[in-house]
């Protein structure tokens, strides 16, 4: 006989204590950010009569997911999770992928109440591993408002992947303060500060891939990597329509995480090259000359990319703005450099009414030694 669950368990309030609780699995969750991909991050907390017995995330994919990790945990610490509370930021997976599915095991564990923040968007869960524990008696209870909204926002590339097809793109703009972004020889390095990179580095390590234009590689050489943080090191992209990356360039490294998405027919001379240097070439249907961005965002997501920061230069930021492909902004200005001439965003769409121009939802501002950064959910984005 299954053990129900009651409001009597939790004196002073079921909604706070559930707040409580789901928010210390989000922070487990966290832990990994940049790590997970294709998988979504996850956290697991177990409470019994009152007090936390077990907990878990998802360290990796092909590792335990977060509630096996949690059952572990309680069962290291010689704790029975029969009859306990389980709460999980996602909902339990009900499919065999290279782990068994979670809700299987709940189930087989006799607990007695499992609380989710939010739904898995994958067609092969959504709604499936809640069904599994209802059937077999076990209360479910699916949290809405701040908690769920926070829980996507936690799994937005994992979301957009899903709902979209494609990555959740944050872009990343460094200039003076009179907006250019590079001098008018095409330099840009560096226009910011140490704080201000560093501050980059750490968001690089949390996406899965950075993106630049192929006129970034041939005008400041980067090598795109995490060197000011700890943190692993994305994948990396170039947008390069005609090949014109040099296969001596920094970029591609030697750990075979550089992708080239160029135009399709491309130079096979070239081609062979590139992927003789360490670098993946993938062909993409092209456009007014150009990669088409959606494909290219497809193909990235085909390649397990869940979240990817463009970098620049300005004409593929500006891309991306115009064609509603931006989901997040970050601008780093340098407060004490004026340019004077040299390029900036330009994304040619033709606002005619100040009322009408893209938006920063939720802004906030940061002093980053002698630099500031904006940043904020775009208006042009889709929801979650």
């Amino acid at each position: 006989m299954r053990i129900k669950y009651s409001q009597q368990n939790f004196p002073g309030g079921i909604t706070i204590i559930h707040t409580e609780y789901m928010s210390r699995a989000l922070s487990l969750a966290r832990n990994g950010l940049g790590r997970t991909s294709p998988n979504p991050m996850v956290g697991c907390v177990i409470v019994k009569d009152g007090q936390i017995i077990g907990t878990g995330w998802h360290h990796k994919c092909g590792n335990p997911h977060a509630e096996i990790e949690a059952i572990n945990d309680a069962h290291s610490r010689g704790h029975d999770v029969r009859g306990s509370t389980v709460y999980v930021t996602l909902e339990p997976c009900s499919h065999y992928g290279k782990t068994p599915p979670c809700a299987n095991r709940l189930v087989a564990e006799w607990v007695g109440h499992v609380v989710t923040a939010m739904r898995d968007p994958n067609p092969k869960v959504n709604g499936r591993g809640i069904s599994i524990l209802r059937e077999a008696g076990i209360t479910v209870t699916e949290l809405e408002g701040e908690i769920t909204e926070s829980a996507k926002f936690l799994n937005k590339g994992f979301v957009f992947v899903h709902k979209y097809g494609r990555p959740f793109v944050s872009l990343k703009a460094a200039m003076s303060l009179d907006g250019r972004m590079n001098l008018a020889n095409g330099s840009s390095k560096w226009i910011t500060g140490l704080e201000a990179r560093t501050e980059a580095h750490r968001m690089r390590a949390e996406n899965d891939a950075v993106l630049v234009g192929v006129g970034t590689v041939l005008a400041d050489d980067p090598e795109l990597t995490v060197r000011l943080v700890d943190g692993v090191n994305p994948m990396r992209v170039i947008l390069d329509s005609r090949l014109r990356t040099p296969p001596s360039a920094k970029v591609i490294g030697t750990d075979g995480k550089c992708i080239i998405l160029t135009a399709e027919n491309s130079d096979r001379q070239q081609k062979k090259a590139l992927e003789d240097s360490g670098a993946k070439v993938e062909e993409v249907p092209s456009s007014g000359g150009h990669v088409d961005l959606f494909q290219a965002l497809r193909t990235l997501a085909g390649l397990g990319v869940l979240t990817l920061m463009a970098e620049g230069g300005p004409e593929v930021l500006s891309a991306f703005l115009r064609e509603g492909l931006a989901d997040y902004m970050r601008i780093f200005t340098a407060s004490a450099k004026i340019f004077g001439e040299g390029r900036g965003l330009d994304v040619g769409a033709g606002f005619r009414d100040v009322k009408a121009a893209f938006t920063l939802t939720g802004a906030r501002t940061l002093i980053l030694g002698g630099d500031i950064m904006t940043e904020g959910r775009l208006s042009c984005s889709p929801g979650l």
